[in-house]
């Protein structure tokens, strides 16, 4: 008699394997790294490179150590490198992004089993991570075509302090629209995180995961309506349209809406769900950027929902054909 083999998700019902849809994923984030390396200097492909080489190394060594099967070919570590850089200022120092990688590979993933078996998304807690741990650092924010070292472990402090600027989401949560018009906030002309900034570039990879069917529409959607939704009913200043574009086009609100709480494991399986999901990730994101101490809100909004997405398999889990309904 055959037996059955249980195994974690994501669970995949056609011929892609795991492997597959992360290089799709990573195909995707070409798009907004070619446009940071522009924006920022080759200082941005410096931390990306050394984020995913350091994710990939930790979870080889980790499993190999373990004595489990070494599954790095699969991607998912490499995803995971490449989306904790797309979330770091571009003068982090690279032994931050170190202790980074090692927080979201060991303590999120392997220590609670590997793939398919984390609890909240590993890119997303690290980030939260460095930035409770290293405030500062993970604030020094540059303007857009001012360049720095590229390949120094810690870049200098007055270099930091000679190119630093206001990202457009610490003068929205003042009631200040941005300076720049919105069409180069989405171009991504603007200061903010290495992989962040250009929401138009993040869209184009979000459609090419849509055609590829690697996610599905119901969390974007979601998320992405719900903060317009709400930035412009309730806006934080007297230009409500103008408000609300500009939150949508700043921030990580495009890299978190269509790559991160998109992922598999850490999301409803559900359609219903997702909608649920989506649009609670878009009113605790629009909640913490207007009432919390740190403008942007997208990290700690993925990973609230995070925690919830059991409860919500639960409750919005269809009836079995031919089964009775669920009891209230």
């Amino acid at each position: 008699m055959a037996l059955l083999r249980v195994s974690p998700s994501p669970h995949i019902k056609h011929e892609d394997s795991t492997r597959v849809i992360m290089a799709d994923v990573l195909i995707a984030l070409v798009p907004a790294l070619v446009w940071s390396i522009y924006v920022f200097g080759f200082r941005a492909l410096t931390v990306t490179v050394v984020s995913m080489a350091a994710c990939v190394f930790l979870e080889a060594g980790f499993q190999y150590l373990m004595k489990k099967p070494v599954t790095v070919l699969d991607l998912s570590a490499a995803v995971t490198g490449v989306l904790l850089a797309f979330c770091l200022p571009v003068t982090i120092p690279l032994w931050m992004v170190l202790i980074g990688d090692f927080f979201a590979i060991i303590v999120v993933k392997q220590l609670f089993g590997g793939i398919g078996k984390n609890i909240v998304n590993p890119a997303i807690s690290a980030r939260i991570f460095l930035f409770v741990s290293y405030p500062s650092e993970m604030s020094a924010f540059t303007a857009p075509f001012s360049y720095v070292s590229p390949l120094s472990i810690v870049v200098d402090g007055s270099e930091i302090e000679a190119v630093a600027s206001a990202t457009p989401l610490s003068q929205l949560k003042n009631g200040i629209i941005p300076d720049e018009p919105v069409w180069e906030l989405f171009v991504g002309n603007k200061a903010g995180c290495i992989g962040e900034i250009s929401a138009l570039l993040l869209l184009v990879g979000g459609i090419y995961l849509l055609v590829r069917r690697v996610i599905s529409w119901q969390i974007p959607a979601a998320y992405i309506l719900t903060v317009a939704a709400v930035t412009y009913f309730f806006p934080g200043s007297s230009q409500p349209i103008d408000f609300m574009l500009a939150e949508l086009a700043s921030g990580c609100l495009a890299l978190g809406a269509f790559f991160m709480a998109t992922d598999y494991v850490t999301s409803p399986a559900t359609p219903n769900g997702r909608l649920i999901y989506g649009a609670g990730c878009g009113l605790l994101t629009v909640f913490i950027r207007y009432f919390g101490g740190y403008p942007e809100g997208v990290s700690f909004a993925i990973l609230t929902m995070n925690l919830l997405v059991w409860y919500l398999d639960r409750y919005t889990k269809p009836v079995r054909f031919g089964g009775e309904p669920k009891k209230k």
